[in-house]
């Protein structure tokens, strides 16, 4: 189990954001923290069109590369469990292609979770091989991809109305 973090290194902004805005401080499933944290900034996303939607989720992956570099290194621990701008990413791309309404948004949050916990293969591969900032993100990234694909093909397949 990784150490426990300060609440005094959210006074940095880099390290506030890596730790999900202070989720990922919790002592119990921080990654699961930093995914429930993360709703409400889906929520403020959700109206976006696609074309501004997928842009922007691509930055945030990219800004959180060095962000999350950044608090590993502060924290001296590679992919420590507090940092969680990759949930947060994860997240916001599992909801890409979700149909609006709560249902959709705890589904796709179950799925993320699944995904990004057991880590199928290639998203294990890609865990345990690729360091740095891109590694820590590149797995949520991933579990992400599989959420967002399991949740269109529910949208897609499941009567109409069934998760309304």
């Amino acid at each position: 189990m990784a150490e426990k973090i300060s609440p005094r290194l959210l006074r940095h902004p880099a390290d506030f954001l890596a730790l999900g805005f202070g989720s990922g401080l919790v002592p119990k499933a921080p990654g699961t923290a930093g995914t429930v944290a993360a709703i409400p900034l889906y929520l403020l996303l959700q109206p976006l069109a696609l074309q501004i939607y997928l842009p922007l989720v691509a930055v945030l992956f990219l800004v959180g590369i060095p962000l999350c570099a950044h608090t590993a290194r502060r924290l001296g621990v590679h992919d420590h469990p507090g940092i969680v701008w990759d949930e947060f990413v994860g997240y916001l791309v599992t909801m890409t292609f979700a149909p609006p309404g709560w249902l959709w948004i705890v589904t796709g949050f179950v799925l993320f979770r699944l995904f990004d916990i057991l880590k199928p293969w290639p998203i294990k591969w890609f865990d345990r091989k690729v360091g740095g900032g891109f590694g820590i993100m590149v797995d949520d990234l991933l579990a992400g991809i599989a959420a967002a694909a399991v949740l269109y093909l529910l949208a897609m397949y499941l009567p109409e109305g069934f998760l309304q």
